[in-house]
């Protein structure tokens, strides 16, 4: 038997051989896209992707048809565009993603407390304590897969295993619609023939390096030396040995809260005028702290990214006295930020962003930055506050209403009739 760590629990009479393989991952399938087709029915089957329609812009998602032309996440939709050129974009719609997702977790959350999120569409969860109430963890996967169907409409894979690494491994080789149980007894059986790369921690680079070294497959992996790995490949050399056995000790850990939320905007061309940057960045503060409202979240920090035309990346970032979530507070500590970014390296810039960092729930209310008139009176009109904090909340449910109503800042309003009139 195969040593992970994990003592063997007794297993009933009635239980199936998954019984001691309580750790579940559980992946969405082409998650954003699998949303949209929802709405449009018609796309389903057809090469499609979620992304921009700008060349510059990158594909989120791609269907599982777009994939058989190579065509992948992370893409530029240049690429994919002349991988498949009649390829049917759907631009993002984030607030039907951010609705799937905590749909999807509240499922989860119902089967057992111990789910952690990895991302809006994936999550790992122990349902050890579970079997008795729902059944073997196979049951448990087949369940969910059942009940997320149900609520959001969407098809999931479920990995089942006796730790992380595993049932990783599993659900990314049951996709679509899947649902892979390793019994703990065949663990090793089941991944000395796959390749070295579905190791967690073999990239590209590494990988190559392994295959170099005549070393292909996880069972071979698992025949290397863990000193010997050490010496050629450090610290890393002994865990890859141990993950090809299939060991694995980390815990399922629930993570209560979001660390940032970010958005970022790609220039169709490179911009080099600082009035259009400070006009992006205040659209983009403002979309921020739009989405911190709906999650209900307020920032303690805030980001400022710009990404060069030789695509190098830099950040500034800052700690605020007062949680906020007012776009006006965001563009204000922003602009210093960005002016600190472009002061003493002036490239043409590709790519901007703005990040809120340690993001939570308000403990009190009343001690959220929301107001104007703090960020642009510095906290002189106290009594104001609750006049822009509706502001905000109003100006959120128009947009919630009616997507392409044109309520802006008035100062962003300003930044486009200029543009415009300099371009005509």
């Amino acid at each position: 038997m195969v040593s992970t760590g994990r003592s063997s629990s007794h297993r009933p009479e009635w239980a199936d051989s998954s019984w001691d393989s309580t750790i579940l991952h559980i992946d969405m399938d082409a998650f954003f896209l699998s949303v949209e087709l929802l709405d449009r029915p018609e796309l389903r089957g057809l090469p499609a992707v979620v992304g921009g329609k700008s060349g510059r812009s990158v594909v989120t998602s791609p269907s599982y048809e777009a994939r058989k032309y190579g065509i992948r996440s992370a893409m530029p939709m240049s690429q994919a565009l002349a991988l498949y050129p009649r390829l049917t974009i759907i631009e993002p719609s984030r607030d039907k993603y951010s609705h799937a997702s905590k749909k999807i977790m509240e499922v989860l959350h119902d089967i057992t407390p111990n789910v952690e999120q990895l991302s809006i569409d994936e999550a790992f969860i122990d349902v050890s304590g579970a079997r008795r109430r729902l059944g073997t963890p196979a049951q448990i996967a087949a369940l969910i897969k059942r009940r997320v169907r149900a609520v959001t409409g969407l098809p999931s894979t479920v990995g089942v295993a006796v730790n992380k690494s595993v049932a990783k491994i599993a659900s990314d080789h049951s996709k679509p619609d899947g649902l892979g149980v390793v019994p703990i007894e065949l663990t090793q059986q089941y991944l000395a023939p796959l390749p070295v790369n579905v190791i967690w921690g073999v990239g590209p680079k590494l990988y190559q390096r392994l295959v170099n070294a005549d070393i292909h497959t996880v069972g071979e992996l698992a025949q290397q030396d863990p000193q010997r790995m050490q010496r050629w490949l450090g610290a890393v050399g002994p865990q890859l040995v141990a993950l090809a056995h299939g060991e694995d000790s980390r815990i399922v850990e629930p993570r209560q809260d979001a660390k940032s939320v970010s958005v970022e905007h790609t220039f169709e061309a490179d911009i080099t005028d600082s009035r259009l940057l400070e006009k992006y960045l205040l659209d983009l503060s403002y979309e921020c702290s739009r989405r911190m409202r709906h999650d209900g979240l307020v920032a303690w920090g805030l980001s400022v990214k710009v990404k060069d035309t030789d695509l190098s990346t830099r950040t500034k970032s800052m700690s605020l006295h007062r949680p906020a979530t007012s776009g006006a507070v965001f563009f204000k500590q922003a602009v210093p930020l960005l002016q600190a970014l472009m002061q003493h390296r002036w490239h043409p810039v590709r790519l901007l962003g703005v990040r809120a960092d340690r993001v939570a729930e308000p403990v009190v209310r009343q001690e959220v930055q929301e107001s104007l008139f703090e960020a642009d009176e510095h906290f002189e009109k106290p009594d104001a506050t609750q006049d822009w904090i509706s502001t905000d909340r109003i100006l959120d449910d128009v947009a919630k209403k009616f997507p392409s109503a044109a309520i802006k800042p008035a100062t962003l309003l300003q930044h486009e009739r200029q543009q415009r009139m300099s371009d005509g």
